[in-house]
């Protein structure tokens, strides 16, 4: 099994347990490339996934703050989508993480979003 095979099992696992037991939340899914990382929230639909709220490092917005290392610049998207999704209404979702390790720049979002407001 290659190790984009590996990660996209986990990934279906993880969403299967959201869906499963935790209905009324939404997701805050992550995707990470080799030089950006975006991350979104998404609300479950009859026709599909449904985005709410969505942050980026290619924002034009944000892209003028983005300094230093991915980790710091993965902090900052975080903490942006945070305070885009609570002026939405949403304080509470479930980490997504896409079949990625909690660790490094995962890890970072899912802080920056914490430090900012979210319940994950």
């Amino acid at each position: 099994m290659s190790n984009y095979n590996a990660r996209v099992r986990r990934g279906r696992k993880t969403k299967f347990l959201i869906n499963r037991f935790d209905t009324k939340r939404v997701r805050l899914v992550v995707f990470r490339s080799n030089v950006n990382i975006t991350a979104q929230v998404v609300k479950k639909s009859e026709k599909g996934d449904i985005v709410l709220v969505s942050c980026s490092t290619l924002d034009k917005a944000l892209k003028s703050k983005l300094k230093g290392t991915k980790v710091n610049q993965a902090e900052l998207v975080g903490k942006k989508l945070a305070e885009l999704a609570i002026k939405q209404g949403i304080t509470e979702v479930a980490f997504d993480r896409s079949g990625y390790k909690y660790h490094g720049r995962v890890e970072a979002i899912a802080s920056g979003a914490r430090e900012a407001g979210l319940i994950i």
